[in-house]
């Protein structure tokens, strides 16, 4: 299959175009605001962008202008409240309307279930008694042909892209991650284009060595990015936690506009990468984001093969 490691600002080149469908996945864990800044720099425009919880990378990126569209479940700053920028276009259309697709968070994994397995649907009973039917329309209601009760079913979502983080991968993308794992696996199957990024770039004998541990498999993968911290202020299990000073701080600044705008142009379109972004984090803040431990997980033995 062959090396596909390259970086972030050419896999963003090569791979997100202007009219896509984005997924940019992670479930509080490994949310990859690094692909998120990139497609900002080079001024994507016209995405859908889809996650279970678009929290504050999306606010960022659809304050950019990068985005017409929103396909969610819950939407917010996590812990702290609001996502302003998303907020000021749903509520006053500010600086210009957004539309919005709103599934709970498991009728958003039964959509990237649906496009990974090519279904037309995907049938699920939790809907029943809820409003959202009422104010979504793309989530319909059909008879069970088994036993004649009416079931909700939501169609399914495929992405022209997919992008998730990782502990580790190898050169041709076989993927591997641990901790809370959120629905990074079933976005990737879903979609037409596949972008790994890792904190690790590791030999094919390593993934080998621990084959349960792989999530996504290199066959779908189209390009690999190796990009420490880019998760940055998500957490990496067992690399970095969480800056939780960031997301309390991001409230204050995505209220005003102006101050938003001013974010943007120095810690996006003012730095030339991921790098740059970090530097300008400082070493100090970097440091107190050190995960505790080790906390070594049990060794298994696979015994010999072949």
């Amino acid at each position: 299959m062959g090396d596909k490691v390259t970086s972030m600002r050419q896999a963003v080149a090569d791979l997100v175009r202007n009219g896509d469908t984005l997924a940019i996945e992670g479930f509080t864990h490994l949310i990859c605001f690094a692909a998120g800044h990139e497609v900002i720099r080079q001024r994507k425009r016209d995405l859908t962008l889809c996650r279970l919880t678009p929290d504050v990378v999306y606010d960022q990126m659809v304050a950019a202008g990068v985005a017409t569209k929103l396909v969610f479940s819950w939407l917010g700053n996590p812990g702290v409240g609001s996502l302003n920028a998303i907020r000021r276009r749903i509520e006053r259309a500010d600086p210009e309307p957004i539309e919005i697709e709103e599934y709970s968070h498991f009728g958003m994994v039964c959509r990237y279930m649906a496009g990974a397995a090519d279904l037309p649907f995907f049938p699920l009973h939790s809907y029943t008694g809820s409003d959202l039917p009422a104010a979504n329309p793309r989530i319909a209601e059909v008879i069970d042909p088994y036993d004649g009760r009416p079931v909700h079913v939501v169609p399914p979502l495929r992405p022209d892209v997919a992008i998730v983080h990782a502990q580790r991968a190898d050169a041709e993308g076989n993927t591997q991650m641990w901790g809370l794992l959120g629905c990074q696996r079933e976005a990737a199957f879903a979609a037409a284009r596949v972008i790994v990024v890792c904190e690790e770039l590791v030999d094919e004998e390593v993934i080998r060595s621990d084959p349960n541990r792989t999530i996504i498999p290199g066959l779908i993968v189209d390009a690999v990015v190796v990009e420490p911290g880019a998760c940055h202020p998500s957490y990496v299990q067992g690399h970095y936690d969480r800056d939780n000073r960031f997301y309390v701080e991001w409230d204050a600044i995505s209220r005003d506009p102006a101050t938003l705008a001013a974010w943007l142009d120095e810690w996006v379109y003012g730095t030339e990468d991921h790098a740059g972004y970090l530097t300008g984090l400082g070493e100090e803040r970097w440091a107190s984001l050190a995960p505790g431990g080790p906390a070594m997980s049990a060794p298994v033995d696979y015994g010999r093969y072949g």
